[in-house]
């Protein structure tokens, strides 16, 4: 085979696992560009109080460097940051990553049939392939509100947690009650003096079993453990994806949780959702109704009107003080790798490319842009299952059309742009009869009526159409 430059964009989970798979395979000029001191991506990032998985911990490690010894079902945070680190250390990758370098703009070059890469400090590299590993969840989400540059306050996103606020007997605002909020708001209660949860709309919280594992399991329990819950979570996606009404079961249990959880039925009436179960994402906890029911802790069912130097007003007009505004408002998820300047084939951006909104083969490929690769793209998402299954059958597909080039087969490939727009057509036709589009607005759909995140099926096949690029459906040069 011969020598192919490969860039990896970005060291989380997705870029260190595909790293180390295109050195098991062969693949050595590989560079991986990160913007940190760190490999880890968002769970390097996300370091605020109570942050853990929400997705049992059989089936958070890659299968070629599986963890038989977490310490609990669902792993904390400093735990997934550990593994990610130790494992691009064991696999070879650390040496491979170019830390604290950005990469703002990729421009493709035809004669030369290579990108060019220009990172923050104005520096230019070329590669024939590059891959954008940034992740859904690297640009926090902060609104716009009213008057938030006259708040005297310290504020802070939960994505950019920062320690050095001391939250001890203050009055802190938290707006949003998303899957961060849910975890941290318990633990600053215990020592805020009031908490103030404003929530514009209230979500689905379901029990969250977390025993701790006293010891690391042998290899048949823990691999029988993790194809059975792949399974379990997989026939979740025929009620999710198909048979939206079957979920109607999952709805009386969470009922009958919450009537449990929450007695007192004011409050309760405050946080009972009005959209369909399943429709936006299901999170788990045991600490977030009990936080609710403390005396210091106020839910506001409301959105934030405006802020004032030491208040901040909801909706209804009601003003509370506040020392400290928390941002639990999630990240900019649907514009995947923008704001990079990426202009391919003919000078067309992949902004003007999405001008709709983010679309791309199998969540990986997008016309017009050859030697071009995404990993959790567009519509790859999953709301059933490990997002960690989806990344693994993306970095084989990548892996084989690295391979492709290094065999001399094609020199450049991208997938035509027929095969490109029936995908995605079949991809929103499928989708709008998922749970997804018919329970509720969310942010899984733009605000051109394009559904840019999930998945709408189950993985089994995602996986099996990933196993390896098929020439077919490409446009090669040689």
């Amino acid at each position: 085979m011969k020598s192919v430059r490969v860039a990896i964009i970005g060291a989380g989970f997705a870029g260190v696992g595909l790293a180390a798979s295109l050195l098991r395979k062969g693949v050595r000029d590989v560079t991986v560009f990160e913007r940190s001191g760190e490999v880890g991506g968002v769970w390097r990032d996300n370091t605020y109080p109570g942050a853990a998985c929400d997705v049992p911990s059989y089936l958070y490690s890659y299968s070629f460097a599986p963890k038989r010894d977490w310490s609990r079902r669902y792993a904390p945070q400093q735990e997934i940051q550990d593994y990610i680190v130790e494992t691009a250390d064991k696999l070879g990758v650390t040496p491979l990553v170019r830390f604290n370098t950005e990469i703002v703009s990729a421009v493709w070059h035809e004669v030369d049939q290579e990108w060019q890469l220009t990172d923050r400090a104005g520096n230019r590299t070329a590669f024939e392939v590059v891959v954008f590993s940034c992740g859904q969840m690297s640009q926090p989400l902060i609104p716009e509100l009213v008057g938030a540059d006259e708040f005297s306050g310290p504020t802070m996103h939960s994505a950019r947690w920062n320690p050095e606020i001391d939250l001890a007997g203050k009055r802190v605002a938290v707006v949003g009650t998303g899957a961060s909020a849910i975890q941290f708001v318990p633990e600053i209660a215990k020592i805020a003096e009031r908490v103030t949860v404003y929530q514009r709309s209230p979500v689905h919280v379901m029990p969250k079993p977390d025993p701790v594992y006293e010891k690391p399991m042998s290899r048949w329990q823990f691999w029988s453990r993790r194809y059975a819950l792949f399974l379990q979570k997989e026939a979740l996606s025929a009620r999710v994806n198909h048979f939206p009404g079957l979920m109607k079961r999952k709805e009386s249990q969470f009922a009958e949780h919450l009537v449990a959880q929450v007695p007192d039925e004011t409050l309760r009436a405050k946080v009972m959702p009005h959209d369909r179960f399943g429709c936006k994402r299901i999170l788990v906890s045991d600490h977030w109704y009990p936080a609710l029911l403390r005396d210091n802790v106020e839910v506001v069912p409301s959105r934030v009107a405006r802020v004032g130097a030491h208040e901040v007003v909801a909706a209804d007009g009601e003003s509370r003080e506040a020392d400290v505004i928390i941002y639990g408002t999630g990240f900019q998820s649907t514009r995947f790798m923008l704001p990079l300047d990426i202009v391919g084939v003919d000078g067309i951006s992949l902004e003007e490319r999405w001008n709709v909104g983010a679309a791309a083969y199998l969540g990986t490929q997008v016309a017009g842009f050859p030697n071009l690769f995404l990993t959790y793209g567009p519509n790859s998402n999953v709301g059933h299952n490990s997002i960690l299954f989806m990344i693994e059958s993306q970095i084989h597909y990548i892996v084989s059309a690295v391979r492709r080039i290094a065999k001399g087969k094609a020199r450049s490939v991208v997938v035509s742009d027929g095969v490109f727009a029936r995908f995605n057509e079949r991809i929103q036709h499928r989708s709008q009869h998922t749970v997804y589009a018919t329970g509720c607005t969310n942010w899984f759909i733009n605000e051109n009526g394009v559904h840019t995140q999930n998945w709408p099926g189950s993985v089994i096949p995602y996986w099996w159409r990933t196993r390896w690029i098929r020439p077919r459906h490409m446009v090669e040069s040689s």
